[in-house]
């Protein structure tokens, strides 16, 4: 079994290589840099002077907590879940990569997207499972077109990966896109999972939508959520799986003979974070739209054109005219302009072309990024 980490890695050294003799701006990593809520802070600071939150948690975690994430699906998407329909992960990334373990046997089928967040295709292999690698298209809204996966691979899938709002391709879903699948997933068998880590963070007014919107999707399907992005908690490693019981209940038993569950006081501060929302979240997402809007303004006026996303931190860019070898560029990038961008071969394969651009820096700096990497292009032009 190998696991590949392959550009990430080298794009890592670079970046420490070159941080020695520039200054770098790295839109890399998702890695929000705002400060979390300070009553969250104080509540954390609060819960860890009691000693009597030093034991073990057990799974499946404070039941408050998930009695708070049910009271956020009721009222952002409308659904209402049981508390055994709930889970607290180690942060949501933990939990996607213990799912197949959970319940598949070696050398079940496991449909993973590409391009692709990298932890599906790990979680599959983690499991010994085999893996189908369905594509984004952009001609499709990168959406899974379920009727042109080949009957053999339908019938005998037990998992579809999915993530919408997708990274790194920024895209979203639809109900009738959800509806379809739950549809395919009761008529064969498999189950669907979707990455919500970025359902927050929508753009223009838009809403995402929760996959267990659907009716029905509940027999089927799971979902995935984190206070990392909508909170800006990432390094407390907090997550949620939320759907089917079963699988729950699955993914609940292989844990109890991994972990203890999630340090209490962490817990609690992303209770807290739950019931700051209404605060935290309309002014997080106007945050992120005005830092979309200065590096796309910027690029711009270098003659980079590119389609502002909708949702998620980041832009999804295909590369300039003339430029094709997106690891070649982010590298060359790097190194003579001091900007860290993440190249969409790092993806799969149908990611070459692209590159993401994290929203992780405030505006003066996305706008100093999009300058050096405006005049960037400029000498390559020149020379």
């Amino acid at each position: 079994m190998k696991f590949s980490t392959g550009i990430f890695d080298e794009l890592s050294m670079l970046i420490k290589k070159v941080s020695k003799e520039r200054d770098v701006i790295n839109l890399s990593i998702g890695s929000p840099d705002l400060p979390p809520h300070p009553k969250i802070i104080e509540v954390l600071a609060k819960e860890v002077q009691d000693f009597q939150n030093y034991g073990y948690t057990l799974n499946p975690g404070l039941e408050e907590l998930r009695e708070g994430l049910i009271a956020w699906y009721q009222k952002k998407y409308g659904v209402n879940l049981k508390i055994d329909e709930t889970l607290v992960l180690l942060g949501s990334q933990e939990g996607l990569a213990h799912l197949p373990l959970s319940f598949l046997n070696p050398g079940d089928l496991v449909l993973v997207p590409n391009p692709g967040y990298p932890i599906y295709e790990a979680a599959a292999k983690l499991a010994g499972a085999k893996i189908y690698y369905y594509p984004l298209l952009e001609e499709n809204n990168y959406r899974l077109d379920i009727e042109k996966i080949p009957y053999d691979i339908l019938r005998t899938a037990k998992i579809i990966f999915l993530n919408y709002p997708n990274n790194p391709l920024t895209a979203m879903a639809n109900y009738e896109f959800f509806e379809k699948l739950v549809f395919y997933a009761k008529k064969y068998g498999f189950i669907l999972v979707n990455d919500l880590a970025y359902g927050e963070l929508t753009f223009d007014e838009t809403r995402s939508i929760s996959l267990l919107e659907i009716p029905e999707a509940i027999d089927v399907a799971v979902e995935f959520y984190s206070v990392s992005k909508s909170f800006n908690l990432a390094g407390i490693r907090v997550g949620f799986a939320a759907g089917n019981q079963k699988v729950i209940s699955a993914l609940t038993i292989l844990k109890s003979n991994i972990d203890y569950g999630v340090f209490k006081p962490l817990q609690k501060a992303a209770l807290e974070a739950f019931k700051l929302r209404e605060v935290i979240i309309p002014d997080l997402v106007k945050t992120y739209e005005k830092r979309r809007n200065v590096l796309i303004k910027t690029l711009s006026e270098y003659g980079w054109q590119v389609k502002p996303p909708l949702a998620t931190m980041f832009v999804w860019a295909q590369l300039p005219d003339g430029i094709k070898d997106s690891r070649k560029f982010s590298l060359d990038l790097l190194t003579n302009a001091g900007v860290a961008v993440t190249p969409g071969i790092g993806f799969g394969d149908l990611g070459e072309g692209y590159v993401r651009i994290a929203l992780v820096a405030d505006e003066d700096k996305l706008a100093e990024a999009g300058k050096r990497i405006g005049e960037y292009l400029q000498y390559r032009r020149v020379v």
